[in-house]
């Protein structure tokens, strides 16, 4: 959460300080408060009190003035509820807060007062200290309750100034959701003292409670919540104590909720039971699926995967935008030179395409959308996959299953005999893999599939480790794109960044040769991070994908021949690679630097140097 004056809103006048009123607000009020600081005319003045006389006197005041379209006749901004927010904040002294829920510790500032008396004092405890509450509050002249908090609490009271839109919004989620924990913990029968017989048992007879009614609303609030937040996966973690639910938001752990451990174990065996796993099995990892609707009536399908831990069953759900396979080429974040690039390399009828980068760097959102593209009905493609992503109609996907025999080099074999034209394999990770990719593509296939390496050239060299000869990677492989994604600065806060010239970023990358004329880098237009309430104040919103595109060319080829099966030439290769037109991982990233998308910091923390 984050106090914020808007610039450019007038100072508070000495002749309206805080001080000067005791009493709710009412919109006769403010439009003569708005009058004596000289932001309405008197004549705007008497034309909006006739109008707002005859309107829904239900609405708050300073909803019913927002809404009546004024305009500022002092500095010419349009009078909405943000400018009035940022305007009565200033006058009433106190500091204006946007509520950030996922930094609001639910579970505990809903025992600071109850529903009802949050409801009819418009408040919202937001934060509890060891010696102080802090309250947000819509109705800043209204100070009665204070008193009876600090008696409550033994803490003093910090009042700040929050919209009575969120106010209502969030006292309604809190409450709603501590009293969902409470249902299920008074329901809940499971204890972490029973041993593995009595969980057996009562798992035949009522699924752990997973279908009580108060587990039922808690999970779906949980999805509704992350869908809602742009979450990419969502953690359930036993502790000693309690249970933390995190929330993967662009690429950062967010904690959002502590639970008991028993409402914990209801939960987890509610989203068990949805994804058709065994409830019961608590004592090795599974995985299973979920389909569900987010509110705007979009299908949402999750990755189910727990995992056995000291404390308890750890169960983490990935969640998939189901836009990510129909993403234009343009979309994933390619300039247009390597977006070009990359339809010319996955154009070719046969030949090996290797995509790298660590987990969670976004190999999965480009094949699957480079995928969906080349799947026609005059083409067939196949998939083998550990574990499948996302279910893609156009594809036909395999799943790999260890305890049946059944890895990626036993299913690339398998693929082979279905006549297929394009493969994916999930991950190359062993020589065995690597020999069928290569037959693959010797036989007039298309073979994409992924490796862990830092960048494009590295990703040669461990082909070369795992011991297939450079005559067959010569042979077969056609291209190797490395990847990262780094967050994007929010559009709507983001400022100019003058500290960041074109010396700067050239520093950032010494070692590469030319960077002085770059003509993107000679003339940034950097921006820096600021914080808003359309990024939760973190001044990121989103992520963009970072590419290095290797063009495996006859002048390549060379350059692989010139080393040994023992020692490789990375550094012949990755120079022969830059000849060819690569841009270097940190290179993209500057560039994004330089046109505003993102910050140096998250370039620096993203991507590897370069090494020649």
């Amino acid at each position: 959460m984050k106090s914020a004056h808007p610039a450019g809103h007038p100072t508070r006048h000495s002749h309206t300080s805080a001080t000067d009123y005791n009493g709710p607000l009412s919109w006769k009020l403010l439009l003569e408060w708005l009058q004596d600081d000289g932001h309405i005319s008197p004549a705007a003045r008497v034309q909006l009190a006739q109008r707002l006389s005859a309107g829904d006197s239900t609405l708050p005041a300073l909803v019913r003035v927002a809404g009546a379209n004024l305009m500022d006749v002092r500095g010419g901004a349009p009078i909405d509820l943000d400018w009035l927010m940022a305007w009565l904040a200033q006058r009433s002294g106190l500091a204006l807060l946007r509520i950030d829920p996922l930094k609001v510790d639910v579970a505990r500032v809903t025992e600071v007062m109850s529903l009802s008396y949050a409801e009819r004092r418009k408040v919202l405890p937001v934060q509890v200290g060891l010696t102080e509450v802090t309250v947000a509050t819509c109705e800043p002249y209204l100070t009665d309750w204070i008193a009876e908090i600090v008696s409550h609490t033994r803490k003093q009271v910090k009042r700040v100034l929050a919209s009575p839109a969120d106010i209502a919004r969030y006292t309604t989620e809190f409450y709603t959701l501590a009293r969902s924990v409470r249902n299920a913990q008074k329901s809940g029968e499971v204890t972490t003292s029973m041993n593995f017989e009595q969980l057996v048992e009562m798992g035949k007879h009522k699924q752990l409670d997973a279908n009580d009614q108060g587990v039922v609303q808690l999970v779906d609030w949980l999805w509704g919540y992350a869908f809602e937040q742009r979450a990419s996966d969502i953690h359930l973690e036993p502790r000693r104590e309690q249970c933390v639910v995190r929330f993967r938001i662009d690429g950062v752990l967010h904690t959002v909720y502590h639970l008991p451990q028993t409402v914990m174990a209801a939960v987890t065996a509610r989203i068990k039971l949805l994804a058709r796993l065994d409830v019961v099995e608590r004592r090795r990892p599974l995985d299973g699926r979920i389909k569900t609707r987010a509110l705007s009536g979009s299908e949402v399908e999750m990755r189910v995967s727990t995992l056995p831990t000291a404390f308890g069953e750890k169960l983490v759900m990935r969640i998939f935008d189901p836009e990510t396979t129909v993403k234009p080429v343009a979309g994933l974040g390619f300039t247009a030179r390597d977006g070009e690039r990359w339809q010319e390399l996955v154009a070719q009828p046969h030949g090996i395409i290797l995509v790298t980068g660590p987990t969670g760097s976004g190999k999965t959102t480009t094949l699957y959308a480079t995928l969906k593209r080349l799947a026609t009905d005059e083409v067939n493609v196949c998939t083998i996959e550990d574990p499948i992503e996302m279910v893609e109609p156009a594809f036909n996907q395999t799943q790999v299953q260890a305890t049946l025999d059944l890895g990626f080099a036993d299913g690339l074999r398998a693929l082979m005999r279905q006549d297929p034209d394009i493969i994916m394999v999930g991950e190359i990770r062993d020589l065995e893999t690597a020999e069928m990719a290569v037959q693959a593509a010797l036989t007039g296939h298309l073979v994409f599939s992924t490796l862990h390496t830092n960048d494009a050239a590295s990703a040669i060299t461990r082909l070369i480790d795992l011991g297939v000869p450079p005559y067959l990677i010569n042979a077969t492989v056609i291209g190797v794109l490395a990847q990262r994604l780094v967050r994007s600065l929010c559009p709507s806060c983001r400022q100019p960044d003058p500290t960041i010239d074109a010396a700067t970023l050239v520093a950032a990358m010494p070692s590469l040769p030319g960077l002085v004329n770059d003509p993107v880098l000679a003339q940034p237009t950097s921006c820096r991070a600021v914080g808003c309430e359309a990024c939760r104040d973190t001044g990121y919103r989103g992520r963009v994908g970072l590419f290095e595109l290797l063009m495996f060319d006859e002048a390549m080829r060379q350059a692989n021949r010139e080393g040994t099966q023992s020692t490789p030439d990375l550094a012949a290769i990755r120079a022969q690679a830059l000849k060819g037109g690569m841009e270097p991982l940190r290179l993209a990233g500057l560039h994004k630097v330089a046109t505003g998308h993102t910050t140096l910091e998250e370039v620096l923390r993203s991507t590897p140097g370069w090494h020649s």
